[in-house]
């Protein structure tokens, strides 16, 4: 079918077009089916777009509203005249079927089916096939090679000529583990080259991108990210925006949509990242425990499947189990998290102890299998760089490079304490109810939203002493959390 571009200062991330519903009919397409577009006359552009249908004049029955990716990508002008037409089913439906049966599906499959994400030829709902697949029925070790392999082929890379760039992830699941900023601040004062792209919230209340958003950009090209390695020897930044792994960022958008975060696409994902950034060394954080994501069982099982990927694609890697049935640091939410993680390395005040502690931990391992420091010795170091001052001058550097500032950090407009109501000993806090309250009263988008929480598990508590403060932008998120926290036993005290 023939129609005329017709298009507004409208960017969706991806290519996305509107029809008007008369015209869908026609075609046939269903609202967030794919449509292809191509032009007629001269060198032949086309490509795959996701369609939604309007009523109304927005778009008449000869148009086709482009979003901006659609017309940057074919360079088309307003009124020119393309050809329309339903896509034909995709290859790669056939094998996210064989996955969803829990079938194995060969590295030509997989490569089939990241090409069809990544073009754009196939659906939101079939994503969300492939996604459920996953989670049902998992990867086997070549599927999970084949995988990563295609993710990274699919994507830029990010080259810097250091023999110490080292990277660092947490598989998530602890409210309030902020240890990324830390860690990396510390190392890169010590010497090392910390290349950390960070992916926004999937399940969390937040993830390292949303916070650093919070007080500095996060998006960058590749081009300007290096010069902010030059000058700073790191950077804090949010990794979909650089098209390094763009399959991965397109099938992490479904994941939020469905709230789930499969084992194997986790585990895909976060090689493939390491991997892009050009990472010699890699240290992932495994949480395990009540209320997290996974068992210690669990965590052992993915501590092998890391160590088997990492020994293929020849990086040194070291994985730490770490306890975490419980909430880290003091703050949960975007700015919270940073007053958190700024009172840890401001040599001047005071953070929450249990949150620095991790982080020297996690900083220390990163210079021992580096080889800056002897094992056994990299906490020390970490520790002299922390209390030097020196990790806070590298951060303020880092946030300055990202057109940020501490200035950005904004009260909420309302708050509530919640009190004890007996005398006690904090017996358990609950990881998962707490990331519903913080979503509830709207992390992570709005950045001054949260919880800060003032007891952890096994402190002594009095009667009408604050447990937690709730921050909300609205006085109506404050309500709904408010009713959320009384209907449900976030916080068990023991009597």
């Amino acid at each position: 079918m023939r129609l005329k571009v017709k298009f507004s200062k409208w960017t969706a991330g991806l290519p996305v077009s509107m029809l008007n519903r008369e015209t869908a009919i026609k075609l046939g397409v269903d609202t967030e089916g794919i449509i292809l577009i191509k032009t007629l006359e001269g060198h032949i552009h086309k490509t795959f777009s996701s369609v939604d249908t309007v009523e109304g004049n927005l778009v008449e029955e000869n148009e086709v509203l482009i979003s901006t990716e659609v017309r940057k990508r074919m360079n088309l002008k307003k009124g020119q005249v393309v050809d329309v037409n339903i896509s034909p089913e995709s290859e790669s439906l056939s094998y996210i079927k064989k996955k969803l049966y829990n079938k194995t599906i060969t590295k030509k499959e997989i490569d089939q089916i990241i090409h069809d994400i990544i073009n754009n030829s196939i659906s939101g709902p079939e994503i969300s096939l492939f996604v459920a697949g996953m989670s049902l029925n998992g990867m086997n070790e070549r599927e999970l090679i084949s995988m990563i392999e295609s993710i990274l082929s699919h994507g830029n890379r990010l080259s810097l000529k250091s023999e110490f760039v080292v990277d660092k992830h947490s598989i998530g699941g602890v409210p309030g583990n902020r240890t990324t900023p830390l860690v990396v601040s510390i190392c890169a004062a010590g010497g090392l080259i910390f290349p950390k792209t960070s992916s926004r919230a999937i399940t969390s209340e937040a993830g390292t991108a949303d916070v650093i958003e919070a007080i500095a950009d996060v998006e960058f090209s590749i081009k300007e990210l290096k010069e902010i390695i030059r000058k700073t020897n790191a950077f804090l930044v949010w990794g979909g925006s650089l098209d390094l792994v763009p399959a991965d960022s397109k099938i992490i958008r479904i994941e939020k949509k469905l709230k789930i975060d499969p084992e194997s696409q986790m585990i895909a994902s976060i090689m493939a990242k390491k991997i892009a950034v050009g990472s010699r060394y890699i240290l992932i954080d495994i949480p395990y425990g009540k209320n997290t994501k996974v068992t210690k069982k669990k965590a052992e099982k993915l501590k092998r499947k890391f160590t088997d990927l990492a020994k293929h694609f020849h990086k040194k890697i070291e994985i730490v189990l770490t306890e975490g049935s419980q909430p880290i640091g003091r703050g949960i939410g975007p700015a919270l998290e940073l007053i958190d993680i700024i009172n840890i390395l401001d040599p001047k005040s005071r953070g929450p102890k249990d949150l620095e502690d991790k982080s020297l931990f996690l900083a220390g391992k990163i210079f021992e299998i580096t080889g800056k420091a002897k094992q056994g010795k990299g906490r020390k170091m970490a520790q002299e760089i922390l209390n030097s001052g020196k990790a806070f001058e590298k951060f303020k550097q880092i946030i300055k490079a990202q057109n940020g500032s501490f200035k950005k950090i904004k009260p909420s407009r309302f708050k509530k304490n919640i009190s004890a109501k007996t005398n006690g000993k904090i017996k358990e806090i609950n990881n998962k109810d707490i990331v519903t309250l913080a979503r509830i009263l709207g992390c992570p988008g709005d950045k001054s939203s949260g919880i800060y929480l003032n007891f952890k598990v096994g402190e002594k508590i009095s009667k009408r002493d604050t447990l937690l403060t709730l921050y909300a932008e609205t006085e109506n998120r404050l309500n709904e959390a408010l009713k959320f926290y009384y209907n449900n036993k976030t916080i068990k005290i023991r009597h």
